[in-house]
């Protein structure tokens, strides 16, 4: 029998690390403003919650994770460090869909939210379920920004577990870590609460050019009260960072090649 070839990696060319885009979707997002509601504790938010979340994305998040992507999950262990406590953990934005996924799995049974951009509530009908699955979407403006940032307070405090991906931007299949800067570390640097890093790397197949994910969890780090707040969150981006950028050196294949275009 004749193997299958493969075929040729795709290339994607790119000029800014810290800014490019590479997502397929083209929703106008809506304006986050002051009357968005973060956080609603009434009984309904509660029982649509646990319905959403419980009941219907953590079995699709299994599937998803298990058919399409072959997920595995390594060094989970660390997670029982933080104990009940409120906690932040920072990962490679990879996966358009994935990315919301991978976290209900990998940090389960932790109760997740996860810090998303405009978009994810802005579709038709699946935006208006998306704060029930736990996204916090970036504010538009400073009155906003108030209660964005309270809303995290308030989760933190109730031993939740916040997900952040400080690259900002999705490059599918993308094997490196992109440079970040320390702008979201603030929250665990201002809550004084402990953070992880979770690390999504891409394995060969032995039958599919489409590698698998492999997602590992390091930490916990704390911030550092002997330096200055500012210094303290880049001390903190630092530790994650090299710990990913670590992790990163687990993936074995490239199903999507980024090449950055020469400047003229």
């Amino acid at each position: 029998m004749k193997k299958k070839k493969r075929g040729p990696i795709k290339t994607i060319y790119y000029a800014d690390e810290r800014n490019d885009e590479f997502a397929s979707d083209s929703i106008v997002a809506k304006r986050i403003d002051e009357n968005y509601v973060y956080v609603d504790d009434t009984l309904r938010w509660k029982l649509l919650r646990f319905i959403a979340y419980r009941l219907v994305a953590m079995p699709i998040a299994w599937l998803y994770c298990k058919i399409a992507l072959h997920s595995r999950f390594k060094n989970r262990k660390v997670l029982k460090q933080a104990g009940k406590k409120g906690c932040f953990v920072y990962g490679n934005h990879t996966q358009q869909i994935g990315d919301p996924f991978i976290p209900n799995l990998a940090l389960c049974p932790k109760n997740v939210f996860v810090i998303v951009h405009p978009n994810n509530v802005s579709m038709p009908v699946l935006g208006r379920i998306m704060p029930y699955l736990g996204a916090l979407p970036l504010p538009a403006n400073m009155k906003a920004m108030r209660n964005f940032r309270e809303a995290i307070r308030t989760r933190i405090g109730q031993g939740k577990w916040i997900v952040i991906y400080p690259e900002a931007h999705i490059w599918p299949f993308y094997t490196g870590i992109r440079d970040f800067p320390a702008t979201s570390m603030k929250y665990p640097v201002e809550l004084d609460a402990p953070s992880f890093a979770m690390t999504t790397t891409y394995r060969r197949r032995r039958f599919s050019r489409k590698p698998r994910t492999v997602t590992y969890l390091d930490g916990p780090f704390y911030p550092d009260a002997a330096l200055p707040p500012k210094a303290r969150a880049q001390a903190l981006r630092d530790q994650i960072y090299e710990a990913m950028v670590k992790r990163s050196k687990e993936s074995d294949c490239e199903y999507i090649r980024y090449v950055k275009r020469e400047e003229a």
